[in-house]
């Protein structure tokens, strides 16, 4: 049985859980709540988690963290540039 289905599942609720915060944060430039350290290991993760599914030729994996990537790089981002 394939299970690919489930992949594409789980990459799509986790993503999509991201994106309320990511947009609520470009929305308003306010990253205080946000630690800095976290943002910078959870971004190399994604990168980390992007590779792997390259790797594995897994196209819910590197769907979902090139996504995921692109939000939290913006986050990132703006939590260097406003602090």
């Amino acid at each position: 049985m394939n299970l690919e289905w489930l992949g594409y599942l789980a990459a799509t609720c986790t993503t999509l859980s991201f994106v309320p915060q990511a947009v609520k944060t470009i929305r308003t430039r306010d990253t205080s709540g946000i630690s800095l350290g976290m943002y910078v290991v959870f971004t190399f993760g994604i990168v980390c988690w992007f590779g792997y599914g390259i790797f594995l030729d897994s196209w819910p994996m590197i769907a979902s963290n090139a996504v995921t990537f692109l939000l939290a790089a913006t986050i990132l981002g703006l939590k260097l540039k406003h602090g």
